[in-house]
């Protein structure tokens, strides 16, 4: 189950990473609700998962989550680059998590 909030975390993080491109500055009264509010709600599951898994491998794993999923994201939504180098670095993190899950 603690794996299962971090991966929701994570997923909350990439939430509030986009959102604050919506935000325009805080300037957008609804994307800034929810942007804090996905802030608030991948905080409060990261504390709830780091209960029973190390601290250091929730951190990195969360962090490597709204990494990946930002990036793509950013891709999708908002027209960045897509190249074979940031592709390439992205598997990378994608490794390193894999490789996090698996030793923990």
């Amino acid at each position: 189950m603690a794996w299962f909030l971090l991966f929701l975390a994570g997923l909350f993080e990439c939430g509030w990473a986009i959102g604050l491109k919506y935000t325009e500055g805080f300037t957008r009264p609804l994307p800034t609700t929810l942007t804090v509010i996905s802030m608030v709600i991948s905080i409060v599951l990261l504390g709830l998962a780091v209960k029973h898994l190390p601290i250091g491998t929730a951190y990195a794993v969360w962090t490597g989550i709204g990494t990946v999923g930002t990036v793509l994201l950013g891709i999708w939504l908002l027209g960045d680059e897509a190249s074979v180098s940031r592709l390439a670095c992205i598997m990378l993190i994608v490794g390193g998590i894999a490789g996090l899950k698996l030793t923990a």
